[in-house]
């Protein structure tokens, strides 16, 4: 008696491009047509955006975690772990569970969209006490930072400490760096008031950037909009600058300045997952080369999108490739899930297009710029475009009501300032968030899946 297996379809990442995939793929494909299988260290899909209103005490993290299990009608299989290497040859991923186990899990078609990780560089003392912003335990841990730092300055009799903790070091003027200098700042500024002992004059928040402009993708006038709200709240901006040394108490930057800081935030950027340096195949600045079709040229049902493939941007030409944005993540993961059912019903793919519908960023309060299909946009217009966006690209209905409620809350009540004490005795900088040393090398791959191939036999 023949058995008959359906193929095998294998996402990797929950974030918007895998989880927009697997959802399509689920409304689409007939169950018995496929076997859908997710594989993500955590049963939740993280709203990137708004990490820095978490970090802030805006928003509650809850709120930005839309849960992958809370629906009954999803048929998916979700491994809980990580994917630490692919064998393009033998068509199996290797998966380190969160148990430690390390297994294969063979796929016919696979769709990469493992995200990306902290850019860093070889500054010395940097990963070490740096924080950084891409994960749910960053944000919770960032906040519990910033409270704390004005507590021990409260307490603090030393006035040279007292200063170090009220100074504040944001690297990268993108859209992370920018609205996490102005979300926290906006923190600290509130619960100063509830510090009698504090001078608030102390409270200094400092945002630099190698770049020559702040958010150039928003355009001259918008990007120096932005930059004029930031330095009227009192954030002073260093542009063409960068961290020379980062230490437990100061900040060195290439400009020579020292700053005697307990606070360095670092978001200068993101690089494609380590899971892409596995695959041995062709990367255009680290990310993995695709055709307009987010197929992987000369590997049949290898699909990658997202933060970690450089697909080709039609819309705009040239060598242009799509930039790692939410916008484009949501849409190439429906497209791609569209060009996984084409290639398992033997139809032709279809080449992603999408042109930007335009860019939003939330200053906190009633201060914003945004530029919505090319019309620009401050202040409180501005700010219902921002908040406006985000709250309809949130997935699900208890999502949005969460973040609606933490909104009307937060502008009702304010902040509590309340730290959680979360990881109260352990340090939380960059080493301790990315285990960039799980991942392993391409020859450890095929020697992995090698050995478990013999050992099956």
């Amino acid at each position: 008696m023949d058995t008959v297996t359906r193929p095998r379809i294998l996402v990797v990442g929950a974030g918007f491009a895998g989880v927009e995939c697997v959802r399509r793929l689920e409304r689409r494909l007939a169950p018995n047509e496929a076997d859908l299988t997710l594989v993500t260290p955590f049963s939740y899909q993280l709203y990137l955006p708004l990490l820095p209103q978490v970090a802030s005490g805006v928003l509650t993290p809850q709120s930005v975690a839309l849960s992958l299990r809370r629906s009954e009608k999803y048929r998916t299989r979700i491994i809980p772990g990580g994917a630490i290497g692919v064998d393009l040859k033998s068509k199996v991923c290797v998966v380190r569970s969160v148990n430690g186990e390390i297994v294969n899990e063979p796929y016919d078609h696979i769709v990469l969209a493992p995200g990306s990780v902290t850019r860093t560089f070889d500054i010395p003392g940097l990963t070490d006490h740096a924080f950084g912003l891409k994960s749910l335990a960053e944000a919770a841990y960032l906040r519990d930072h910033v409270i704390s730092q004005l507590d021990l300055a409260d307490a603090s009799h030393d006035p040279a400490e007292r200063a170090s903790r009220l100074q504040f070091v944001v690297v990268g003027g993108g859209y992370a760096g920018t609205e996490t200098a102005a979300c926290l700042q906006r923190l600290t500024h509130a619960a100063v008031k509830r510090y009698p002992r504090l001078d608030p004059g102390l409270i200094k928040w400092h945002l630099i950037d190698i770049a020559p402009k702040l958010m150039p993708e928003l355009g001259e006038k918008l990007g120096r909009s932005a930059q004029e709200i930031l330095t009227r709240r009192g954030i002073e901006i260093s542009l063409g600058v960068s961290i020379a040394k980062a230490g437990a108490e100061e900040v060195t930057f290439t400009d020579g300045r020292t700053v005697p800081t307990r606070t360095l935030i670092w978001t200068a950027g993101v690089v494609a997952s380590p899971l892409i340096a596995t695959l041995d195949a062709e990367t255009v600045r680290g990310r993995l080369a695709v055709n307009a079709d987010m197929c992987l040229p000369g590997h049949d049902g290898v699909f990658a999108l997202g933060d970690s493939a450089a697909v080709p941007d039609v819309a705009k030409g040239d060598d242009a490739v799509c930039p790692p944005t939410a916008q484009h993540a949501l849409r190439q993961g429906r497209h791609v899930a569209e060009n996984v059912i084409a290639a398992l019903r033997g139809q032709p793919t279809r080449p992603y297009v999408h042109k930007d519908l335009g860019l939003v960023v939330d200053l906190g309060g009633t201060d914003a710029v945004s530029k919505p299909l090319g019309i620009e946009l401050h202040g409180l217009p501005a700010q219902a475009v921002a908040r406006g966006y985000h709250w309809s690209a949130l997935r699900t209905g208890v999502a949005k009501t969460r973040v609606m409620t933490n909104w009307l809350l937060n502008a009702v009540a304010g902040d509590d300032f309340v730290r959680t004490g979360f990881q109260a005795h352990r340090p939380g900088s960059l080493r301790d968030f990315e285990y960039l040393d799980a991942y392993l090398t391409p020859e450890q791959v095929r020697q992995h899946v090698a050995e478990a191939g013999r050992a099956a036999r």
